[in-house]
């Protein structure tokens, strides 16, 4: 059997505002899953070069400064820095970075940080995102192997992991997503530019989507993405707010149903998984996460599908298949 870890600390409690969406409470509701006998790993921090590797000089800059300041400050309405900031989000970046070894090396491993990271670009900071945890992660591991793959199944589409690595051929990055929320990017006409085309794969689905549309998904298009991509790495950008009971979800899976989505991931690869903690606020968080962990130990195999997806999925998919065929 695979190793399994997660990789998380009290960190990342000190950056927090707790009436917000995204306050340390969500991430104790998050490490509620995980189960007993698995190996906790304290973060570690990323340096400097880590970031500059996917981020601009400039903007690894205005968050020392801006957190250098103290109190509390909002970067846009939804993402703010304190006096803490810098340094939680540099350890949620080396968190993920020592995850993705970890896999390179034979073992799962689970970065529970936080803030997460999808949504931010190289030069800006939003949708609660300070530094771009994946997009790190796997830049600094290209320094040691040759292709990564981020499989990215968080409620919102991950705009700036797609923009970080958009004309780059050694990145795959596939998402899938409710259609039309915010951050407003993801459509299935992002396919990647320059030497990147083809790297990118968008499958924004209709709200009250459910295991079913998210698994003819991942059997149609993102499995077979993986085996003729090959990676080297696998990363999971692990949100969890497509869960029925999340506030910002419209869409119907069940904790289980990320069991089936690692599952499927796992049976596409031969690579272990480094997951990074992205979304998820609702109350079952740590039931999906407790999900995840048992299909990592390899405790389940696939169920059995359960209903059709919709025929705006189907439809998807078909137009997918003929831009990657």
């Amino acid at each position: 059997m695979v190793r399994c870890s997660a990789i998380t600390g009290d960190v990342f409690s000190r950056h927090d505002i707790k009436t917000h969406d995204e306050s340390s409470s969500r991430l104790y509701a998050a490490c509620a899953g995980i189960p007993e006998g698995i190996s906790i790993i304290e973060p570690k921090i990323a340096h400097e070069e880590d970031l500059l590797r996917v981020h601009t000089r400039s903007h690894v800059h205005m968050i020392r400064e801006f957190s250098s300041h103290g109190g509390q400050h909002y970067i846009d309405q939804n993402t703010y820095v304190n006096g803490e900031s810098f340094e939680v989000a540099s350890f949620a970046a080396g968190a993920t970075i020592d995850a993705v070894h970890r896999s390179i090396d034979g073992e799962h491993s689970f970065a529970l940080v936080r803030p997460p990271g999808h949504h931010a670009e190289p030069d800006k900071a939003m949708g609660f995102c300070i530094f771009n945890n994946a997009a790190v992660a796997a830049a600094e591991a290209l320094e040691r192997v040759d292709r990564i793959a981020i499989i990215d199944w968080d409620l919102h589409h991950g705009n700036g992991t797609q923009k970080i690595f958009y004309r780059d051929d050694q990145v795959l990055y596939c998402s899938i997503h409710q259609g039309n929320i915010f951050p407003h990017t993801g459509w299935v006409d992002e396919i990647g530019a320059a030497k990147g085309k083809g790297y990118t794969i968008n499958t924004p689905l209709r709200p009250g989507s459910t295991i079913a549309d998210y698994r003819f998904v991942f059997e149609r298009v993102f499995i077979p993405a993986l085996e003729k991509f090959r990676p080297d790495a696998v990363i999971v950008s692990a949100g969890q707010d497509a869960l029925s009971d999340d506030p910002k979800s419209d869409m119907l899976l069940f904790p289980e149903d990320f069991g089936t989505l690692t599952r499927l991931v796992l049976d596409a690869t031969d690579n272990p998984l480094a997951l990074v903690l992205e979304g998820g606020y609702g109350p079952s968080h740590g039931d999906a996460i407790a999900a995840i962990f048992s299909a990592l130990n390899g405790s389940s195999g696939l169920p059995e599908p359960e209903g059709e997806p919709h025929k705006t999925t189907q439809d998807i998919v078909a137009v997918i298949s003929k831009m990657t065929t």
